[in-house]
């Protein structure tokens, strides 16, 4: 596992009775504190199909490093380029195998660009009218990269049904294999160089995508098999290969589109939230854990909690608690940059609730 920095450009505010402005653990972003499940659902891309959830592309390591950013930007030149020449085989050829797998590494290429958009929108410091800066500008990225894959899984579809139904020779088989080694070799090239890049500056994030890139270059591959229908004889053999390209595509969409709906709902892992709570419990002087948010803001996360404490306790001291509890929650959640605690007082005996004045604004 390698280190993620994160840093704590916001306001880290605890609510005992006041807020106060947070602090900076150089401590914080120790390497065997990842998301365990998030380490499951990467490796999981050497096995299945992979999904463009923004938050996993542009980890904090990712945002803190300009190679990071270098290896966004080549992967784009590289993949485009891919694209590119299989585009003009596939004008030569009419292989609608190669059109899918075309089609497949020209959206991959472009989900670097509102990628690169939503990151660099999202350093942008937050303002009186967007007081949470601009992150979400991710999942707006995130709904592009859907739609540009629904989009291409549509087209390739649509292609391969056509000659299907209007089965027609492909034409310059040679050239159709070529093409799909060219693309072959231009996803194994990215997938060597985001590996390489990304555990150089520890990010997790860049090192699985270059994993997905390594499984579309098998997708590559495949236009071999259509290819060599082809000049069996067999016409059904390159539509019948798009067909399968398009499946694969249309596996990618179900994924990106599931993780880019939990992103827009504020879902986060429930394990997240275990891990939160077990920090809480641990800290001196917080007697229960009241009610726990987390959300994500881009690709950090925000948390907000209620904490009882000892009601004879002054405000210095439930503050001091908060700001503890704040620290806490820091170094236990993975890309957690602010939080804000609230100090309750332990209730006394035939004490009325403090809250009970708010009580009738939580019927509405």
């Amino acid at each position: 596992m390698s280190d993620r920095h994160h840093h704590h450009d916001e306001h880290h505010d605890h609510h005992g009775h006041h807020d106060h402005h947070g602090h900076h653990d150089p401590h914080h972003g120790h390497p065997h504190r990842h998301n365990p499940t998030g380490l499951r659902h990467r490796l999981g891309h050497l096995l299945t199909p992979h999904s463009h959830e923004t938050a996993d592309k542009l980890d904090s390591a990712l945002e803190s490093s300009a190679r990071g950013m270098r290896a966004l930007w080549v992967s784009l030149a590289v993949l485009g380029a891919t694209a590119v020449a299989q585009a003009v085989v596939v004008v030569m050829s009419g292989s609608v195998a190669l059109l899918g797998d075309t089609v497949h590494n020209a959206a991959d290429a472009l989900t670097a660009v509102p990628l690169g958009i939503a990151f660099v929108l999202g350093r942008r410091a937050a303002t009186r009218r967007f007081t949470y800066g601009y992150g979400r500008a991710e999942d707006l990225a995130g709904i592009a990269i859907v739609l540009t894959i629904a989009a291409s899984a549509a087209f390739a579809a649509w292609a391969a049904v056509d000659r299907l139904l209007d089965p027609r020779p492909v034409a310059h088989l040679p050239a159709v294999a070529a093409a799909a080694l060219v693309g072959f070799a231009g996803n194994e090239w990215v997938a060597r160089h985001r590996i390489r890049v990304g555990r150089e500056i520890g990010s997790a994030a860049l090192v699985a995508d270059g994993l997905h890139a390594r499984t579309d270059g098998f997708t590559s591959l495949a236009v071999l098999l259509g290819a060599g229908g082809s000049a069996l004889g067999w016409q059904l053999a390159d539509p019948l290969v798009g067909l399968a390209i398009t499946a694969a595509i249309a596996l990618v969409l179900r994924d990106a589109a599931r993780e880019v709906f939990r992103r827009v709902m504020d879902a986060v892992d429930p394990e997240l939230v275990d891990r939160a709570e077990r920090a809480l419990r641990e800290v001196p002087g917080v007697r229960e854990v009241g009610q726990l948010r987390l959300r994500w803001i881009g690709h950090r996360l925000r948390a907000e909690v209620a904490v009882v404490v000892d009601g004879e306790a002054t405000v210095r001291t439930a503050h001091a608690i908060a700001v503890e509890a704040e620290h806490a929650l820091l170094h236990a959640v993975p890309r957690l940059t602010a939080a804000l605690v609230h100090a309750d007082p332990a209730p006394a005996p035939d004490e009325e609730d403090p809250h009970l004045a708010l009580a009738h604004h939580a019927k509405h």
